[in-house]
């Protein structure tokens, strides 16, 4: 699909990070940006950096957790700037540092809140108005490299769950809507200087309130001299213009994926050694 002006574009965590790298790359080629975060001044600056490179944009606080809030949301956008045709699900919390069975109740719901049913809410928001439309059109899930292996330095257990999700949801959907005209792609960076570390700022009253994570602080750290956002923006609306599924970021992780893929392998390798002589013989 190609980004251009009469392009209507929904991203959300937009108000930083890479949110904001997408829209400002989906806005240097004239497509209007409804620019989406929970942080309404966030959001507000963004749209104001949209509109200085003469394109069209619409502000709003939008919590991903809340389906009712997308469903308007999605009915705003597009009252004020038209058919949405490229839909990035973006927003994102981190959940790193902390084991499994120490990980309380509210904030499992908040980081399967936002990270997974930001995604769903996104596509059951904008999809059906797609569909309804007809092509061309394409949809981008933002997981992370966390999606395809969890890294056993980082107490990613959590944050890694949500996002093989994320990878599941896209992979899914790329199959039902293929054919229709909509493409699909799913997000997967590394490092990239983002503040998603400080996510918890921002978590609602409901899932407890403001918060600051102490384990998310190495985090910060590890992402300091990470790929400026606006260059994974710029490689995001390229995917989506040549219709790539996955969109990798940093190509050194490969390293990490091959090991997981061989760990894999052996586990059939160790099957077939286990199956009964009869079994292996036929």
């Amino acid at each position: 699909m190609k980004i251009e002006r009469g392009c209507t574009a929904y991203v959300s965590g937009a108000g930083s990070g890479i949110g904001r790298g997408i829209a400002l790359a989906a806005a240097a080629r004239g497509a209007s940006v409804a620019v989406c975060d929970i942080r309404a001044e966030a959001a507000e600056a963004v749209a104001e950096e949209v509109r200085g490179l003469g394109a069209q944009a619409l502000a709003m606080a939008l919590d991903v957790s809340d389906a009712a809030a997308v469903q308007a949301a999605a009915a705003r956008i597009e009252e004020a700037l038209g058919p949405v045709s490229l839909v990035c699900n973006n927003a994102g919390v981190a959940m790193h540092g902390v084991p499994l069975h120490e990980i309380e109740l509210p904030d499992w719901d908040w980081v399967i809140g936002v990270n997974v049913m930001g995604v769903v809410h996104g596509i059951r928001a904008f999809v059906p108005r797609m569909l309804a439309r007809g092509g061309p059109a394409h949809v981008v899930n933002t997981a992370s490299i966390g999606g395809f292996q969890v890294n056993p330095d980082f107490l990613t257990g959590a944050y890694s769950m949500t996002k093989y999700a994320v990878v599941a949801l896209s992979e899914g959907l790329e199959q039902e809507l293929s054919g229709s005209g909509i493409g699909v792609s799913v997000l997967a960076p590394a490092a990239v200087a983002t503040g998603i570390h400080l996510s918890g700022r921002a978590r609602p009253e409901r899932l407890g309130g403001a918060t600051e994570r102490a384990a998310n602080h190495f985090v910060g750290d590890l992402i300091h001299d990470g790929a400026a956002p606006e260059e994974i923006g710029e490689q995001v609306v390229r995917a989506v213009e040549e219709g790539s599924f996955y969109i990798f970021t940093h190509p050194e992780t490969r390293k990490w994926i091959e090991a997981r893929h061989r760990r894999i392998e052996g586990g059939f390798d160790a099957a077939e050694r286990m199956q009964p002589p009869a079994r292996a013989a036929e």
